[in-house]
């Protein structure tokens, strides 16, 4: 019998580079909801007290990006003035330009089809599904989504004084012939305000949160490991820097299915690192629904400028009818505009896709 341990990760929207990818999507639904053929490339980079955002926007609305972060930031959590970084502290810069009028040009009037909508950038992308969970995930990474949500909710709803924002989270699962059998390890490191001593952190990770993160996966063989650095009262970009889309891996699937590179956050939709790992999603999701296969991952790949895709791919490693799979697959429409129209991508919904996954969430049309 063949066994392995699998393991994912995930963090809070505290984590230093999940600020900077909330503020970046923030920006972008704040020009949609004025303008939905806004077309935004957005990155920001968090450190100390400083925070830049940069990047290309080209839309007829009119956004106070100054304001859009620090009420991000705000809600995040970090409102303490006297820590380095904080909401009405931080100092912001903007370095923004129109976009490039070449690539606007392509992508307005693609120059494969001329009457539709170009791809933003050349460029490979994936979407993934199985169907050990009903969410039609993997299971470590879904776990420690949970885990990493359940901490923050914890922060927010008081339950303890003494949570902090920032937080990881990390579930490793066995597997045998590929089907989950049991969780072996959690690891949980919560960041804390002084005078927190770790067995009491690691009281409450077991004893609160365990059961509503896990829940039938909670075994008494876990091994947990919480808060292995010891204290962990420096967080956030006043540690560490934070940049947008250094969490693709968190992002998707937990590193069980294949990335093209490409980042989510800060991107409109004419963008196919977004929309078209988006629709290899939900191709995917439907392949496994069907009852085609157990398992499928679709890869799609995209030129700049050109309408239809360079290529197409579907997998299903040998857990179903690879050819009912393709064909499929095949009927489906992966140009840009037809992503966006199909999934009414042109939306303010991009806040909400930030944390704990873009993936696995019911109320995202990907996912439906």
């Amino acid at each position: 019998m063949n066994s392995i341990t699998f393991t994912s990760e995930s963090v809070t929207e505290g984590h230093p580079d999940k600020v900077c990818d909330l503020i970046a999507d923030s920006i972008l639904d704040a020009h949609l909801v004025q303008d939905p053929s806004s077309r935004v490339a957005c990155e920001v980079l968090a450190k100390s007290d400083q925070l830049v955002i940069a990047g290309e926007i080209s839309s007829r609305a009119r956004v106070d990006r100054e304001a859009v972060a620090r009420e991000t930031i705000e809600r995040i959590g970090y409102t303490d003035p006297s820590g380095a970084f904080s909401a009405q502290g931080v100092r912001i810069t903007q370095l923004l330009t129109l976009q490039a009028r070449e690539i606007g040009r392509s992508v307005t009037l693609a120059t494969d089809q001329p009457s539709e909508l170009g791809a933003g950038d050349q460029g490979i992308m994936f979407g993934y599904a199985t169907d050990e969970t009903p969410e039609l995930l993997p299971l470590p990474i879904l776990l420690a989504h949970r885990f990493a949500r359940a901490l923050a909710a914890a922060r927010h709803d008081r339950e303890v004084d003494w949570l902090r924002p920032d937080g990881k989270t990390q579930i490793s699962v066995r597997y045998e012939s590929g089907r989950p059998i049991e969780v072996t390890h959690v690891v949980v490191s919560a960041q804390h305000a002084p005078g927190v001593d770790r067995h009491t952190i690691e009281a409450f990770v077991r004893q609160s949160l365990a059961h509503r993160a896990l829940g039938s996966w909670l075994n008494s063989g876990i091994r947990w490991i919480v808060n292995p650095s010891g204290s962990f009262i420096e967080g956030g970009p006043s540690a560490d820097a934070g940049v947008t889309g250094r969490k693709i891996i968190v992002d998707t699937y937990g590193g069980f299915a294949r990335h093209g590179g490409g980042a989510f956050s800060g991107k409109d939709p004419t963008k196919v690192d977004r929309s078209g790992a988006y629709f290899c999603r939900w191709a995917a999701r439907q392949v496994v629904k069907l009852g085609l296969a157990r398992r499928a991952e679709l890869q799609v790949a995209y030129a700049i400028g050109q309408a239809r895709p360079v290529s197409v791919l579907v997998d299903t490693f040998g857990t179903g009818d690879a050819r009912a799979a393709e064909e499929f697959v095949s009927g489906l429409d992966f140009r840009p505009g037809a992503i966006i129209e199909r999934l009414e991508l042109a939306r303010p919904i991009y806040a909400g896709t930030t944390n704990y996954g873009h993936f696995g969430k019911p109320d995202l049309p990907w996912e439906q």
